[in-house]
């Protein structure tokens, strides 16, 4: 059964979960297109990203000519189909988050992606993100495309629905997907209760690959890892005020933040002004294997996240045997059970963070052994790959006819 897959950035460190649920699909008997707007000229680094870059059509590669090219064709051959989706598309940019050229540049987009969607004979189109991502396969389906979905993340969507369309591109969709209750609590917000029967649960998975081989032992060491973005809604700025509070007090540690971002400048120098040069490092992108590595060398994952969804790095320490110490944000509270398999603590409290990193750091082996055995179990029940890949080809096939 062919079906497109249609994301912003593809492939992207930060993206493996998209890259896991369509290989599980493809197990699934699949025969997944994928579609992105640009990642091309993207620094990946995981072997497997690489190989789905070169199995990837990019929209943006050549330029604006064949955006254009693909706009005329569409207007020419099928000019009803074209004004509906030029209708759609000032619909979405009238009071939207981005000006209204952007939402027509989202329509040549969706006229280029048709002729590939038909070369592939695509029975479905789905997104990732509900985003400009979502917006674009909504007008392919209007200018005569395949049905489409979109799966919700969060945060960015739950943060200005209204500005995104949110409620127009759930309308229109076969069906959403959300990846915690939480999530589709929110999208139950933006659509009258008739619509309510669209949007699904389905979790991010892991494959077997990533924690199979997986040690019981303890990582007897003052190590904690935080692995992410380095942005505002990840907290990291909050964390290196914890752990100042913790250097002030004596107390020994050494924290890893595995990721890179737009905030690395901000927080490098703040590690400088508050001298924690020697207790904290910054890795930069890395791999998902170097991830898994520098999880199992820490005692736990630490995230202080303001906004999230359901961050998949939590899922990937639990299934390694490491307790979670994290906020009370969204979906989080779905998988992490204070005191039983992580810690949860307030948002945006210095103090209550920096309790939660010292209990962790001065807890004996056997009480963080149990604590990740837990977390492992229950990572396993909610978020396995297949299992995950099986909901979702069932809504396909459903929406498929």
């Amino acid at each position: 059964m062919q079906i497109s897959y249609f994301i912003n950035q593809y492939p992207k460190v930060s993206h493996s979960f998209i890259r896991r649920e369509i290989l599980a699909l493809e197990r699934q008997g699949f025969d997944v297109q994928r579609i992105a707007l640009r990642g091309w000229d993207g620094d990946v680094v995981d072997i497997e990203d690489k190989r789905e870059l070169k199995l990837t059509h990019y929209v943006l590669q050549q330029g604006v000519m064949p955006l254009l090219m693909a706009t005329m064709r569409v207007l020419f051959t099928t000019p009803v189909s074209f004004l509906a989706g030029l209708k759609l598309a000032m619909k979405m940019g009238w009071k939207a988050e981005r000006a209204m050229p952007y939402h027509l540049i989202y329509l040549a987009e969706a006229c280029r992606i048709l002729p590939w969607l038909k070369a592939h004979n695509s029975r479905h189109i789905h997104a990732h993100f509900g985003t400009n991502s979502a917006e674009v396969v909504m007008l392919a389906h209007e200018l005569g495309g395949p049905d489409y979905s979109f799966t919700v993340h969060g945060p960015e969507e739950f943060d200005k629905p209204q500005f995104l369309g949110l409620g127009e591109k759930i309308r229109r969709s076969a069906f959403v997907v959300a990846i915690s209750s939480f999530g589709r609590s929110q999208l139950f917000r933006w659509v009258a209760h008739s619509y309510w029967n669209k949007v699904k649960v389905v979790h991010c998975g892991l494959e077997q690959a990533f924690y199979k081989s997986w040690p019981i032992e303890v990582a007897d060491n003052t190590r904690i890892v935080c692995v992410g973005r380095l942005c505002e809604q990840k907290g990291q700025l909050l964390l290196l005020e914890a752990t100042k509070y913790l250097a002030d007090k004596g107390v020994n540690f050494e924290l890893v933040l595995a990721g890179d971002g737009e905030m690395r400048s901000d927080i490098e120098q703040l590690i400088a002004t508050y001298h924690l040069a020697s207790r904290v490092r910054i890795t930069g992108w890395i791999s998902s294997d170097q991830v898994r590595q520098e999880i199992l060398a820490a005692r736990a994952l630490v995230l202080p996240s303001f906004a999230e969804g359901l961050p998949v790095v939590i899922m990937e320490a639990m299934s390694l045997c490491r307790p979670v110490l994290t906020t009370y944000v969204a979906g989080i509270p779905e998988l992490v059970q204070h005191g039983k398999n992580g810690l949860l603590f307030e948002a945006g409290s210095v103090e209550a963070l920096a309790d939660a990193i010292e209990s962790i750091l001065t807890a004996s082996s056997a009480s963080l052994m149990q604590m990740g055995e837990s977390a492992r179990q229950q990572v396993l029940l909610r978020h396995d790959i297949d299992i995950e890949a099986t909901k979702l080809a069932k809504l396909f096939r459903g929406n498929i006819i």
